[in-house]
Protein backbone atom coordinates (compact mmCIF):
# COMPACT_ATOMS: atom_id res chain seq x y z
CA UNK A 1 0.00 0.00 0.00
CA UNK A 2 2.91 2.34 0.76
CA UNK A 3 4.25 1.94 -2.80
CA UNK A 4 0.83 2.56 -4.30
CA UNK A 5 0.60 5.77 -2.31
CA UNK A 6 4.06 6.86 -3.49
CA UNK A 7 3.16 6.21 -7.13
CA UNK A 8 -0.02 8.16 -6.66
CA UNK A 9 1.89 11.15 -5.33
CA UNK A 10 4.32 11.07 -8.27
CA UNK A 11 1.44 10.90 -10.74
CA UNK A 12 -0.21 13.84 -9.00
CA UNK A 13 3.00 15.89 -9.21
CA UNK A 14 3.03 15.43 -12.98
CA UNK A 15 -0.34 17.17 -13.24
CA UNK A 16 0.61 20.22 -11.21
CA UNK A 17 2.23 23.29 -12.74
CA UNK A 18 4.47 25.11 -10.26
CA UNK A 19 5.89 28.37 -11.60
CA UNK A 20 7.95 30.99 -9.84
CA UNK A 21 7.63 34.24 -11.90
CA UNK A 22 10.52 36.74 -12.36
CA UNK A 23 10.00 40.53 -12.60
CA UNK A 24 12.51 43.30 -13.45
CA UNK A 25 12.85 46.32 -11.15
CA UNK A 26 15.38 49.03 -10.32
CA UNK A 27 18.82 47.49 -10.08
CA UNK A 28 21.34 47.60 -7.28
CA UNK A 29 23.68 49.23 -9.79
CA UNK A 30 21.20 52.09 -10.12
CA UNK A 31 20.84 52.28 -6.32
CA UNK A 32 24.62 52.57 -5.98
CA UNK A 33 24.77 55.20 -8.74
CA UNK A 34 22.08 57.29 -7.05
CA UNK A 35 24.10 57.22 -3.83
CA UNK A 36 27.34 58.14 -5.62
CA UNK A 37 28.91 54.76 -4.81
CA UNK A 38 28.98 52.98 -8.17
CA UNK A 39 32.39 54.05 -9.48
CA UNK A 40 34.25 53.22 -6.29
CA UNK A 41 32.37 49.95 -6.01
CA UNK A 42 33.28 48.83 -9.53
CA UNK A 43 36.87 49.98 -9.14
CA UNK A 44 37.27 47.98 -5.95
CA UNK A 45 35.60 44.76 -7.09
CA UNK A 46 36.84 44.66 -10.67
CA UNK A 47 40.30 44.04 -9.21
CA UNK A 48 39.19 40.87 -7.46
CA UNK A 49 38.09 37.53 -8.90
CA UNK A 50 34.68 36.29 -7.82
CA UNK A 51 35.16 34.15 -4.75
CA UNK A 52 31.82 32.56 -5.51
CA UNK A 53 33.80 30.40 -7.94
CA UNK A 54 36.35 29.39 -5.30
CA UNK A 55 34.49 27.40 -2.62
CA UNK A 56 37.79 26.69 -0.87
CA UNK A 57 38.08 30.43 -0.21
CA UNK A 58 35.24 30.42 2.29
CA UNK A 59 35.88 32.07 5.63
CA UNK A 60 36.64 29.38 8.21
CA UNK A 61 34.18 28.48 10.60
CA UNK A 62 6.29 17.85 -11.70
CA UNK A 63 6.30 20.98 -13.74
CA UNK A 64 7.21 23.21 -10.91
CA UNK A 65 7.74 26.75 -12.11
CA UNK A 66 8.86 29.58 -9.89
CA UNK A 67 8.25 33.11 -11.19
CA UNK A 68 11.18 35.46 -10.77
CA UNK A 69 11.81 39.17 -10.74
CA UNK A 70 14.82 40.65 -12.49
CA UNK A 71 17.00 43.21 -10.74
CA UNK A 72 19.30 43.69 -13.71
CA UNK A 73 23.02 44.17 -13.16
CA UNK A 74 23.12 44.30 -9.40
CA UNK A 75 26.30 43.20 -7.75
CA UNK A 76 27.10 40.05 -5.90
CA UNK A 77 29.83 38.12 -7.63
CA UNK A 78 31.13 38.85 -10.17
CA UNK A 79 30.86 42.63 -9.78
CA UNK A 80 27.42 42.95 -11.36
CA UNK A 81 24.99 40.19 -10.59
CA UNK A 82 21.53 40.00 -12.09
CA UNK A 83 18.86 39.34 -9.59
CA UNK A 84 16.20 37.29 -11.22
CA UNK A 85 14.46 36.42 -8.04
CA UNK A 86 11.28 34.86 -6.76
CA UNK A 87 9.35 34.56 -3.54
CA UNK A 88 9.66 31.50 -1.33
CA UNK A 89 8.18 30.68 2.05
CA UNK A 90 10.08 29.17 4.97
CA UNK A 91 8.46 27.71 8.09
CA UNK A 92 4.95 26.98 9.35
CA UNK A 93 3.18 29.28 8.81
CA UNK A 94 5.35 30.40 5.90
CA UNK A 95 7.53 33.49 6.29
CA UNK A 96 8.13 34.98 2.84
CA UNK A 97 11.48 35.97 1.32
CA UNK A 98 12.71 37.12 -2.07
CA UNK A 99 15.70 35.05 -3.11
CA UNK A 100 18.09 34.93 -6.05
CA UNK A 101 17.76 31.62 -7.92
CA UNK A 102 21.46 31.10 -8.52
CA UNK A 103 22.90 28.24 -10.60
CA UNK A 104 26.37 29.48 -9.58
CA UNK A 105 26.07 28.52 -5.89
CA UNK A 106 24.46 25.75 -3.85
CA UNK A 107 23.31 27.10 -0.47
CA UNK A 108 19.97 28.50 0.63
CA UNK A 109 20.20 31.28 3.19
CA UNK A 110 18.05 34.19 4.36
CA UNK A 111 18.43 36.97 6.94
CA UNK A 112 17.31 36.12 10.44
CA UNK A 113 16.31 37.81 13.68
CA UNK A 114 19.77 36.87 14.98
CA UNK A 115 21.42 39.23 12.49
CA UNK A 116 22.89 42.45 13.87
CA UNK A 117 24.24 43.87 10.60
CA UNK A 118 22.89 47.04 9.02
CA UNK A 119 21.94 45.05 5.91
CA UNK A 120 19.43 43.01 7.90
CA UNK A 121 17.53 46.07 9.09
CA UNK A 122 15.94 46.66 5.69
CA UNK A 123 15.07 43.06 4.77
CA UNK A 124 12.69 40.32 5.85
CA UNK A 125 14.02 38.32 8.80
CA UNK A 126 13.32 34.68 9.57
CA UNK A 127 12.17 34.04 13.14
CA UNK A 128 12.48 30.39 14.19
CA UNK A 129 10.18 30.95 17.15
CA UNK A 130 7.33 31.76 14.74
CA UNK A 131 7.63 28.39 12.96
CA UNK A 132 6.21 25.20 14.44
CA UNK A 133 8.31 23.04 12.09
CA UNK A 134 11.74 24.63 12.65
CA UNK A 135 14.54 22.37 13.91
CA UNK A 136 17.80 23.89 15.14
CA UNK A 137 21.31 22.50 14.65
CA UNK A 138 24.71 23.31 16.14
CA UNK A 139 26.26 23.79 12.68
CA UNK A 140 27.50 27.13 11.37
CA UNK A 141 27.66 28.62 7.88
CA UNK A 142 30.13 31.09 6.39
CA UNK A 143 30.10 32.19 2.74
CA UNK A 144 32.28 34.80 1.07
CA UNK A 145 31.18 36.19 -2.29
CA UNK A 146 33.18 38.54 -4.49
CA UNK A 147 31.31 41.57 -3.19
CA UNK A 148 29.67 40.45 0.01
CA UNK A 149 29.62 37.78 2.68
CA UNK A 150 27.49 36.23 5.38
CA UNK A 151 27.89 34.10 8.45
CA UNK A 152 25.20 32.33 10.40
CA UNK A 153 23.76 29.09 11.67
CA UNK A 154 22.06 26.17 9.94
CA UNK A 155 18.58 24.93 10.66
CA UNK A 156 15.87 22.75 9.12
CA UNK A 157 12.36 23.72 8.09
CA UNK A 158 9.77 23.45 5.34
CA UNK A 159 10.53 25.55 2.26
CA UNK A 160 7.65 26.36 -0.07
CA UNK A 161 8.74 27.15 -3.61
CA UNK A 162 6.52 27.24 -6.68
CA UNK A 163 3.80 25.19 -5.00
CA UNK A 164 6.23 22.56 -3.70
CA UNK A 165 6.47 21.91 0.05
CA UNK A 166 10.10 20.93 0.51
CA UNK A 167 10.15 19.47 4.03
CA UNK A 168 13.19 19.01 6.24
CA UNK A 169 15.25 21.46 4.16
CA UNK A 170 18.52 22.68 5.65
CA UNK A 171 19.17 26.40 5.21
CA UNK A 172 21.25 29.23 6.60
CA UNK A 173 20.02 31.89 9.01
CA UNK A 174 22.33 34.87 8.75
CA UNK A 175 23.87 36.41 11.85
CA UNK A 176 26.18 38.84 10.06
CA UNK A 177 26.05 40.42 6.60
CA UNK A 178 28.99 42.87 6.63
CA UNK A 179 29.42 45.88 4.37
CA UNK A 180 26.96 48.01 2.44
CA UNK A 181 26.43 45.71 -0.54
CA UNK A 182 23.67 43.59 0.99
CA UNK A 183 22.12 46.69 2.55
CA UNK A 184 21.35 48.04 -0.94
CA UNK A 185 20.45 44.61 -2.37
CA UNK A 186 16.81 44.39 -3.50
CA UNK A 187 16.55 40.76 -2.36
CA UNK A 188 16.65 38.99 0.99
CA UNK A 189 18.69 35.84 0.40
CA UNK A 190 20.02 33.34 -2.12
CA UNK A 191 18.76 29.93 -3.25
CA UNK A 192 21.63 28.02 -4.86
CA UNK A 193 20.93 25.54 -7.67
CA UNK A 194 24.42 24.20 -8.40
CA UNK A 195 25.78 20.76 -7.44
CA UNK A 196 26.02 19.69 -3.76
CA UNK A 197 29.81 19.27 -4.11
CA UNK A 198 30.27 23.05 -3.74
CA UNK A 199 27.70 23.57 -0.98
CA UNK A 200 29.17 25.29 2.08
CA UNK A 201 29.08 23.21 5.28
CA UNK A 202 27.85 20.24 3.25
CA UNK A 203 24.27 21.49 3.30
CA UNK A 204 21.92 19.65 0.94
CA UNK A 205 20.78 22.05 -1.81
CA UNK A 206 17.07 22.74 -2.25
CA UNK A 207 16.69 20.97 -5.59
CA UNK A 208 18.51 17.87 -4.33
CA UNK A 209 16.17 17.69 -1.36
CA UNK A 210 13.14 18.17 -3.61
CA UNK A 211 14.29 15.35 -5.89
CA UNK A 212 15.20 13.04 -3.01
CA UNK A 213 11.59 13.35 -1.81
CA UNK A 214 10.34 12.72 -5.38
CA UNK A 215 8.34 15.94 -5.31
CA UNK A 216 8.98 16.41 -9.04
CA UNK A 217 8.78 13.92 -11.90
CA UNK A 218 12.22 14.50 -13.46
CA UNK A 219 15.66 15.16 -12.01
CA UNK A 220 16.09 18.48 -13.82
CA UNK A 221 15.00 22.09 -13.81
CA UNK A 222 14.83 24.72 -16.53
CA UNK A 223 15.09 28.47 -16.79
CA UNK A 224 13.51 31.07 -19.05
CA UNK A 225 14.70 34.64 -18.59
CA UNK A 226 12.48 37.15 -20.33
CA UNK A 227 13.82 40.40 -21.77
CA UNK A 228 10.58 41.98 -20.61
CA UNK A 229 11.00 44.68 -17.99
CA UNK A 230 8.19 43.44 -15.78
CA UNK A 231 7.42 39.72 -15.96
CA UNK A 232 7.55 36.45 -17.85
CA UNK A 233 10.69 34.78 -16.49
CA UNK A 234 10.41 31.45 -14.72
CA UNK A 235 12.41 28.65 -13.19
CA UNK A 236 10.68 25.31 -13.80
CA UNK A 237 11.32 22.46 -11.40
CA UNK A 238 11.04 18.90 -12.69
CA UNK A 239 10.08 19.40 -16.32
CA UNK A 240 10.63 21.24 -19.62
CA UNK A 241 8.01 23.57 -21.09
CA UNK A 242 8.48 23.68 -24.87
CA UNK A 243 6.37 26.85 -25.17
CA UNK A 244 9.39 28.85 -23.99
CA UNK A 245 11.71 27.89 -26.87
CA UNK A 246 11.82 27.26 -30.60
CA UNK A 247 13.36 24.33 -32.47
CA UNK A 248 15.01 21.51 -30.58
CA UNK A 249 17.11 21.43 -27.44
CA UNK A 250 20.81 20.81 -28.01
CA UNK A 251 22.50 18.96 -25.17
CA UNK A 252 25.93 19.79 -23.80
CA UNK A 253 27.72 17.49 -21.31
CA UNK A 254 28.68 18.98 -17.96
CA UNK A 255 32.48 18.95 -17.85
CA UNK A 256 32.86 19.46 -14.09
CA UNK A 257 30.08 18.62 -11.63
CA UNK A 258 30.33 21.58 -9.29
CA UNK A 259 29.04 24.65 -11.03
CA UNK A 260 27.12 24.01 -14.24
CA UNK A 261 30.38 23.95 -16.19
CA UNK A 262 30.58 23.11 -19.90
CA UNK A 263 33.16 23.17 -22.72
CA UNK A 264 33.06 25.92 -25.37
CA UNK A 265 34.60 25.26 -28.79
CA UNK A 266 35.26 28.86 -29.89
CA UNK A 267 34.03 32.47 -29.81
CA UNK A 268 33.87 34.25 -33.17
CA UNK A 269 32.87 37.57 -34.72
CA UNK A 270 32.33 38.03 -38.47
CA UNK A 271 33.67 34.52 -38.99
CA UNK A 272 36.94 35.28 -37.19
CA UNK A 273 37.93 33.65 -33.91
CA UNK A 274 38.24 36.37 -31.27
CA UNK A 275 38.60 34.19 -28.16
CA UNK A 276 38.68 30.59 -26.98
CA UNK A 277 40.66 29.53 -30.08
CA UNK A 278 41.65 26.17 -28.62
CA UNK A 279 38.49 25.65 -26.61
CA UNK A 280 37.69 26.90 -23.11
CA UNK A 281 35.51 26.24 -20.10
CA UNK A 282 32.37 28.18 -19.16
CA UNK A 283 29.82 28.25 -16.37
CA UNK A 284 26.12 28.70 -17.12
CA UNK A 285 25.15 31.02 -14.26
CA UNK A 286 21.74 32.58 -13.69
CA UNK A 287 23.26 34.52 -10.80
CA UNK A 288 25.54 36.62 -13.00
CA UNK A 289 24.01 39.38 -15.08
CA UNK A 290 26.81 39.96 -17.59
CA UNK A 291 28.90 37.68 -19.76
CA UNK A 292 32.38 37.50 -18.29
CA UNK A 293 35.67 36.13 -19.47
CA UNK A 294 39.44 36.50 -19.01
CA UNK A 295 40.45 40.16 -19.02
CA UNK A 296 42.63 40.07 -22.12
CA UNK A 297 40.12 38.63 -24.63
CA UNK A 298 37.32 40.67 -23.06
CA UNK A 299 39.39 43.83 -23.54
CA UNK A 300 39.76 42.92 -27.21
CA UNK A 301 36.01 42.38 -27.53
CA UNK A 302 35.32 45.75 -25.88
CA UNK A 303 37.66 47.37 -28.38
CA UNK A 304 36.06 45.56 -31.32
CA UNK A 305 32.58 46.78 -30.38
CA UNK A 306 33.82 50.32 -29.68
CA UNK A 307 33.22 50.29 -25.93
CA UNK A 308 34.96 52.83 -23.67
CA UNK A 309 34.83 53.57 -19.96
CA UNK A 310 32.47 56.28 -18.74
CA UNK A 311 32.64 58.41 -15.58
CA UNK A 312 30.92 55.65 -13.56
CA UNK A 313 33.51 53.09 -14.57
CA UNK A 314 31.18 51.25 -16.94
CA UNK A 315 32.00 50.21 -20.50
CA UNK A 316 29.61 52.01 -22.85
CA UNK A 317 29.05 52.24 -26.59
CA UNK A 318 27.27 54.79 -28.74
CA UNK A 319 23.61 53.82 -28.91
CA UNK A 320 23.53 54.85 -32.56
CA UNK A 321 26.20 52.24 -33.35
CA UNK A 322 24.24 49.22 -32.12
CA UNK A 323 22.57 48.52 -35.46
CA UNK A 324 25.97 48.18 -37.16
CA UNK A 325 27.57 45.86 -34.62
CA UNK A 326 28.04 42.16 -35.51
CA UNK A 327 26.76 39.05 -33.77
CA UNK A 328 29.21 37.38 -31.42
CA UNK A 329 28.94 33.61 -31.85
CA UNK A 330 29.61 31.01 -29.17
CA UNK A 331 30.13 27.54 -30.64
CA UNK A 332 29.29 24.91 -28.01
CA UNK A 333 29.44 21.17 -28.65
CA UNK A 334 29.44 21.88 -32.39
CA UNK A 335 26.39 24.15 -32.36
CA UNK A 336 26.53 27.91 -32.94
CA UNK A 337 24.82 30.24 -30.43
CA UNK A 338 24.88 33.80 -31.80
CA UNK A 339 24.47 36.80 -29.52
CA UNK A 340 23.12 39.80 -31.44
CA UNK A 341 24.12 43.32 -30.35
CA UNK A 342 20.61 43.78 -28.94
CA UNK A 343 21.55 41.03 -26.45
CA UNK A 344 25.07 42.05 -25.48
CA UNK A 345 24.43 45.80 -25.33
CA UNK A 346 22.27 46.75 -22.34
CA UNK A 347 20.17 49.88 -22.83
CA UNK A 348 19.20 51.71 -19.65
CA UNK A 349 18.12 55.29 -19.03
CA UNK A 350 19.63 56.57 -22.27
CA UNK A 351 22.93 54.72 -21.86
CA UNK A 352 24.16 51.72 -23.85
CA UNK A 353 26.37 49.52 -21.68
CA UNK A 354 28.48 46.59 -22.82
CA UNK A 355 27.25 43.26 -21.50
CA UNK A 356 30.82 41.91 -21.34
CA UNK A 357 32.95 41.98 -18.20
CA UNK A 358 36.61 41.07 -17.77
CA UNK A 359 37.35 38.79 -14.82
CA UNK A 360 40.11 36.22 -14.40
CA UNK A 361 38.92 32.98 -12.78
CA UNK A 362 41.79 30.48 -13.10
CA UNK A 363 41.04 26.77 -12.68
CA UNK A 364 42.87 23.52 -13.41
CA UNK A 365 41.16 23.44 -16.80
CA UNK A 366 42.06 27.06 -17.63
CA UNK A 367 40.39 30.38 -17.04
CA UNK A 368 36.61 30.34 -16.97
CA UNK A 369 34.04 32.20 -18.98
CA UNK A 370 30.71 32.84 -17.28
CA UNK A 371 27.61 32.70 -19.45
CA UNK A 372 25.33 34.90 -17.38
CA UNK A 373 21.94 36.40 -18.04
CA UNK A 374 23.13 38.19 -21.20
CA UNK A 375 23.44 34.70 -22.73
CA UNK A 376 20.57 32.93 -20.95
CA UNK A 377 18.04 35.55 -22.02
CA UNK A 378 18.66 34.35 -25.60
CA UNK A 379 18.62 30.62 -24.86
CA UNK A 380 16.13 28.62 -22.82
CA UNK A 381 18.28 26.48 -20.55
CA UNK A 382 17.67 23.05 -19.04
CA UNK A 383 19.85 21.95 -16.12
CA UNK A 384 19.66 18.14 -16.24
CA UNK A 385 21.04 16.53 -13.11
CA UNK A 386 19.96 13.01 -14.12
CA UNK A 387 22.25 13.03 -17.16
CA UNK A 388 24.71 15.76 -16.10
CA UNK A 389 24.05 17.91 -19.14
CA UNK A 390 22.78 21.35 -20.10
CA UNK A 391 20.12 21.79 -22.78
CA UNK A 392 20.00 24.96 -24.88
CA UNK A 393 17.46 26.24 -27.41
CA UNK A 394 16.59 29.73 -28.76
CA UNK A 395 13.88 31.40 -26.71
CA UNK A 396 10.46 31.69 -28.27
Amino acid sequence: MKWLLLLGLVALSECIIHKVPLVRKKSLRRNLSEHGLLKDFLKKHNRNPARKYFPQAEAPTLIDEQPLENYLDTALSPPRQAEYFGTIGIGTPAQNFTVVFDTGSSNLWVPSVYCSSLACMDHNLFNPQDSSTYRATSKTLSITYGTGSMTGILGYDTVKVGGISDTNQIFGLSETEPGFFLFFAPFDGILGLAYPSISSSGATPVFDNIWNQRLVSQDLFSVYLSADDQSGSVVIFGDIDSSYYTGSLNWVPVSVEGYWQISVDSITMNGKTIACAEGCQAIVDTGTSLLTGPTSPIANIQSDIGASENSDGEMVVSCSAISSLPDIVFTINGVQYPLPPSAYILQSQGSCISGFEGMDVPTESGELWILGDVFIRQYFTVFDRANNQVGLAPVA
